[in-house]
């Protein structure tokens, strides 16, 4: 009997229904975690459950303080440093359970108002473990319960001063590297014995200071790399173990088969720093900022280091990524890979009704936002992502990508409403890319007909493409792959071949033609890719009826965000959300194609609890009779 997966992809029955196997995800083991210090006590409810074991290694942002690494196997309080040789102390102020905890004024993990990151790593088979031994004067094995041959094992002396020792699959079991220094890879003695790892132990040569001396303790910190375990099917990779080498420009492409969120990186056959990366602190298409792993310097991003791709990294091909040279690396998948179950969840509608200036934050990591002001004429629908960091584009217009205005922190996950000058009312709408309901992909045009991979783990419904390098136009696909729509344009849907390739996208890749808005050779672009999941979005179509009508969206309290766009004919993206109402008493709309203000009605689109109801004879405009529409509606 097949493995019979559920419809919610929270579990599946095991062969011949036996006992019910529950799938793993990455946003489960690991995270990313962002904080200010407070000096007191600083609950981080991140959610890991580090009661299950695990690894929280910390280090402040803004000034030049060593690292701090606790584990569960050592337990709270004590600390190691990545930069350091010493031995583990305590002070560190980190206590772990459901998250963590950074308690007291310790300038490493909490001091008032200094900036931090976390990364949080959870024992979880095929992922990652954390080992404590004692040292023999003899060479011995090391049990751990990885469950999958470690791709990378790092190794501290915890009971007195020693370097850190590293072993990576991409170098063997003859050689070794060193955390704590710039050091370039090293056989000077055989560390691991000249033994690889199994799915079970692990080998150090005895009688060395380094791994293994007689009377003193070790900690070891194991990686997985490729080994499955996670998702529905339980054969999704979220961690890689690998090696790259540059070309002779500094470059390297990298495939992964997922998208990184975290990556360190290590030249190997030159000396060169740690560096660490993360979506969070800004591991994007503009910028890198940076940490070392063998040093206690301060965050930079003087220059990049790497971009992520749908399917991997690219390097960057100036300054610490040299031409013609070695490099290994630990990268692990980006999440979600749950598919959400709520609206709320994975998108927050705001609005403001004064130009008091305001710091609005979500309840989950945003990946998409748009903006623009709503009372006067200079409505502009700015739009950004994670991805783009810094940089936005404008729904309303064909300009290139903008920089130097952020309406988004995408580090501290807050939406940015301040009085600019315009002593407006403005909106803006956050977005949580997640399975089955939103993805963005940045790539480069080839001038040729091609497939492009994504992560919507979904058929996309909805696409909104934009070049990003210089001015075009957006082209939106819309379900249709003979068709197109242009979201700066009210223009009807148009029949062509050059943007779609008349082929249709799936559930792992969308397709491009020739046309300039969506393939020039060594242009940039964006996608933002949506499609309808059960009870959170819906991406439809309906026929007007010229009166009122009800559409059901399969949601259970209403609509909290409607795009509707006729097709058949002319008409503007108008767009409604709850925030500014969703009433008969108020209810405002926007056109994402155009500069003016919103527009008061009494009740043209209003939230209904299975989706969201018309009125034409308020607004003729979203239900003339016999119009063909779309729309993408959120719970």
């Amino acid at each position: 009997m097949p493995l019979q997966a559920t419809s919610g992809a929270a579990s599946y029955d095991a062969f011949g229904g036996g006992v019910p196997a529950v799938p793993n995800y990455i946003e489960e083991v690991f995270s990313t975690w962002l904080y200010t210090g407070n000096g007191s006590v600083n609950g981080i409810s991140n959610g890991i459950d580090l009661t299950k074991g695990g690894l929280v290694w910390v280090k402040n942002r803004g000034s030049a303080q060593n690292h701090v690494l606790t584990d569960t196997a050592r337990g709270d309080d004590n600390y190691l440093s990545s930069n350091t040789t010493t031995a583990a102390t305590s002070g560190g102020g980190i206590y772990l359970g459901d998250g963590f905890a950074a308690i007291g004024s310790s300038v490493l993990t909490n001091s008032s108002s200094n900036t931090y990151a976390s990364w949080t790593f959870r024992e979880q088979p095929k992922f990652f473990d954390v080992v404590t031994y004692s040292g023999s004067s003899s060479t011995q094995n090391i049990a751990h319960n990885l469950g999958s041959v470690p791709g990378c094992i790092i190794v501290k002396r915890t009971s007195g001063v020693e370097d850190w020792f590293v072993y990576h699959t991409s170098l063997g079991n003859t050689k070794y590297l060193k955390l704590n220094t710039t050091g370039a890879e090293a056989s000077g003695f055989a560390a691991w014995n000249n033994t690889s790892p199994t799915s079970t132990q692990f080998t150090v040569l005895g009688g060395r200071t380094e791994v293994n001396a007689a009377g003193s303790d070790y900690v070891a910190y194991l990686f997985a790399h490729n080994a499955g375990g996670f998702g529905l099917t339980g054969t999704d990779n979220v961690i890689s173990c690998g090696s790259f080498t540059t070309n002779a420009s500094g470059i390297a492409t990298v495939t992964l088969g997922y998208e990184p969120q975290w990556v360190l990186i290590k030249r190997t056959d030159s000396p060169s720093e740690w560096h660490m990366i993360d979506n969070m602190r800004g591991f994007s298409q503009t910028i890198d900022a940076w940490l070392r792993a063998n040093s206690s310097a301060a965050e930079n991003s003087t220059y990049k280091i790497a971009t992520p791709t749908a399917t991997g990294f690219v390097t960057d091909g100036t300054n610490i990524i040299d031409p013609s040279s070695s490099f290994i690396y630990i990268a692990i998948r980006r999440g979600p890979m749950k598919v959400p179950t709520s609206g709320t969840s994975v998108f927050a509608p705001f609005s403001n009704t004064t130009s008091s200036p305001r710091t609005l934050t979500t309840n989950f990591v945003s990946d998409l936002a748009i903006q623009g002001y709503v009372n006067t004429t200079a409505f502009d629908g700015n739009i950004s992502s994670r991805l783009q960091n810094e940089n936005y584009m404008r729904t309303t217009s064909t300009t290139e990508e903008y920089t130097g205005f952020q309406f988004f922190n995408w580090a501290s996950n807050t939406a940015l409403i301040s009085n600019d000058g315009n002593a407006t009312k403005k909106a803006i709408y956050a977005f949580s890319r997640a399975p089955s309901y939103l993805d963005v992909v940045c790539y480069t045009g080839t001038g040729a007909n091609r497939t492009i991979a994504h992560n919507l783990a979904a058929v996309p419904e909805l696409m909104l493409v934009k070049r990003r390098s210089t001015a075009d136009a957006w082209a939106v696909y819309f379900g249709d792959p003979t068709d197109y729509l242009r979201l700066n344009d009210p223009q009807a849907a148009v029949d062509e071949i050059s943007r779609w390739n008349d082929t249709a996208p799936t559930s792992t890749v969308f397709t491009v033609g020739t046309d300039t808005e969506v393939n020039t050779s060594g242009q940039t672009y964006v996608n933002y890719l949506f499609a309808t999941c059960a009870g959170v979005s819906k991406v439809g179509s309906y026929t007007g009826n010229g009166s009122t009508q009800t559409i059901n969206c399969g949601f259970t309290s209403g609509a909290r965000f409607v795009l509707i766009k006729r097709t058949d004919s002319t008409g503007d993206w108008y767009t409604y959300d709850t925030a500014r109402g969703m009433t008969v008493l108020t209810d405002p709309y926007l056109r994402l194609n155009s500069t003016a203000a919103e527009v008061a009605t009494l009740g043209s689109v209003t939230t209904v609890s299975t989706g969201f109801a018309l009125d034409a004879t308020v607004l003729a405009a979203i239900n003339a009779s016999g119009g063909t529409y779309i729309f993408l509606a959120i719970a």
